[in-house]
């Protein structure tokens, strides 16, 4: 098993090597294409996110500035919204459902450092995965830690920071989040006449 299989696979390991730093170089050089690129350049954007990400789905949008570690371990579903200042640090898989809103300034974490100074500084770390289910809406500022899964049709209220599941259909807010109550119908936006 090489280093980057064994990082993928939630072993603590020493992360300064070659094979991982060249990943991460590249995802880096990826990331500043992405960003240099105008709005307007919608097919020449898409094209970079297909490259950077393992897999994406139709109508992905992602606003700029955005930034990920190695990108090939992202899966994006359908009808995706990114908003600015994205960060998803991608050690280990993060897969995100079809139709999630992320709001900006939102980061992903999946790896955790040694808590001792000397292994933290020889680069020994250990990433789990992420999850976030359909139809979830992350609201702005939200930090999201690894190993952590956000169930479908759940909301994360803005500045949250998400160290523990988020079980489905709830909205979850807080530091650290936790359930306030479940989504319902009561939920429903009365709309006027159109």
């Amino acid at each position: 098993m090489n280093d980057l299989e064994r990082m993928r696979a939630g072993e603590w390991l020493y992360a300064i090597t070659p094979e991982i730093g060249s990943a991460l170089r590249h995802a880096e050089e990826l990331c500043f294409q992405l960003n240099g690129l105008a709005p307007s350049r919608r097919e020449e954007r898409d094209a970079v996110v297909r490259r950077l990400f393992g897999r994406v789905g139709r109508n992905c949008v992602l606003h700029s500035p955005f930034h990920c570690d190695f990108g090939m371990q992202i899966t994006i579903g359908d009808d995706f919204v990114g908003n600015f200042n994205l960060t998803i640090l991608d050690e280990a898989p993060v897969t995100i459902g079809d139709h999630v809103f992320i709001g900006p300034n939102v980061g992903i974490y999946t790896v955790n450092h040694a808590l001792l100074p000397d292994q933290r500084n020889a680069g020994l770390m250990r990433s789990l995965p992420v999850t976030i289910g359909s139809n979830v809406w992350i609201g702005g500022n939200v930090v999201i830690t690894q190993g952590v899964t956000i169930g479908e049709g759940s909301v994360v209220g803005a500045g949250s920071v998400v160290t523990r599941d988020i079980p489905a259909g709830v909205v979850a807010c807080g530091n650290p989040c936790r359930v306030l109550r479940p989504v319902t119908d009561a939920d429903r936006v009365a709309m006027g006449p159109q």
